[in-house]
This record gives structure tokens, C-alpha cells and sequence, in this order.
């Protein structure tokens, strides 16, 4: 059974308002949702070394349940606010094994094709997450389309939503972003004088 749009939304202002009731309440209604995120960006960053699907949407679910200064203005902003979750806790496990790599966790570990695999994309979403703060730096909408749509997996209908933009203003952005992304990350950072658009 579907809860209506407002009832949602109500509790989800209620839950960034610290209101533990209606987190409880709110949670199950978003939580299919939150694993569907979680199980894609897994996948996609995943390997030996990926955290669970569950953990990673539990993890999420207790950045967002730290507080939050305003309510969320509808389940669209919500999953913007769970999109920079995602990105904080996938960023901090990446530079976890990065820790233990070098020594960190004073583990001794067999090197195997799979922890190589994860290694590499641990590399690549430490790299990713550096160009974001750089965009971000310049374009902070930008970046903010780019967590809604890469990391919180929103359409664009549901990005603009959450931002309070145009569905044409999210496509122009998600262009825009991705194209600074693709040179930034092939090495043209090295022009510092690389700006977007």
C-alpha cells in the first residue's frame, strides 16, 4: 500500500526536524527506495570490499537521522539529501581501503582479481569525489544535479523537484556537469584556468 505523496512528506519534515516517531514511520516508506540506490551504487563501485546493500542504506539512514537544520520540503528533496549520504559514505569507505592499503589496518591480506577490482574503483571514486568538490567549488548546482542524479539515482523530473529548478535547466546541468567531469577526470584539471560551461 502507497502512502499519499503529502502524508510522506509530512513525516519526512517531521524526521528532519528530529521528531524519532515519525522517522520510524517514514522510514519503511522510503527504505525499498534507499536499497534500490544503494544496490546500483554498490554495484557499480562494488566488489569484494563494497559494503552490504543493507549497511550502506543504514549508514545512510544515520547521516540523515544526525539532524538536519531545515525540513525537507518533499520526497524529491529528501532523496537529494540521501544522495549526499550515499556520496559521504561511499567517499569514506573508499578512503578507508585506501587506509588499509597502505597500512592502515595493519592487516596482512591475499591480493587477489577481486580486491584489485575494488582497489581500482576505490581509486576511481576518490578521484570522482576531488573533480565534485572542484565543480562544486565553481557550479554548487551543478554538483548538486550531479549527486541527485548519479548518486541518488533521481530522474530529471525528480531533480529539478528536489532542487527547485527546471526539468530543462536539470538536462542543461547534467550536460553541462558530465562534460567538465569527462575532461576534468582524462587530466584537464592540469589548466587550472578550466572553468565550466
Amino acid at each position: 500500500m502507497r502512502t499519499a505523496p503529502e502524508n510522506l512528506t509530512t513525516l519526512l519534515a517531521a524526521f528532519a526536524q528530529g521528531d524519532r516517531s515519525a522517522a520510524e514511520e517514514a522510514l519503511p516508506l522510503v527504505y525499498e527506495e534507499l536499497r534500490r540506490i544503494a544496490r546500483r551504487r554498490r554495484w557499480q563501485w562494488g566488489g569484494q570490499e563494497a559494503p552490504h546493500t543493507t549497511s550502506l542504506v543504514h549508514e545512510v539512514y544515520l547521516h540523515l537521522s544526525a539532524g538536519h537544520s531545515e525540513p525537507w520540503a518533499s520526497r524529491a528533496h529528501f532523496f537529494h539529501f540521501a544522495s549526499v549520504a550515499m556520496r559521504n559514505v561511499l567517499v569514506d569507505h573508499a578512503k578507508h581501503i585506501q587506509r588499509v592499503k597502505r597500512g592502515g589496518g595493519l592487516q596482512r591480506v591475499e591480493l587477489n582479481e577481486q580486491a584489485r577490482i575494488s582497489e581500482q574503483r576505490s581509486v576511481e571514486l576518490l578521484a570522482l569525489d576531488e573533480a565534485l568538490s572542484t565543480l562544486g567549488a565553481q557550479e554548487p548546482r551543478l554538483l548538486q544535479i550531479v549527486e541527485c542524479r548519479f548518486f541518488g539515482g533521481l530522474t530529471v523530473e525528480e531533480t529539478a523537484e528536489a532542487l527547485a529548478i527546471s526539468p530543462a535547466s536539470v538536462k542543461r546541468g547534467w550536460d553541462t556537469a558530465r562534460a567538465w567531469l569527462f575532461h576534468h577526470l582524462r587530466g584537464g584539471h592540469s589548466d587550472e584556468s578550466q572553468s565550466v560551461g
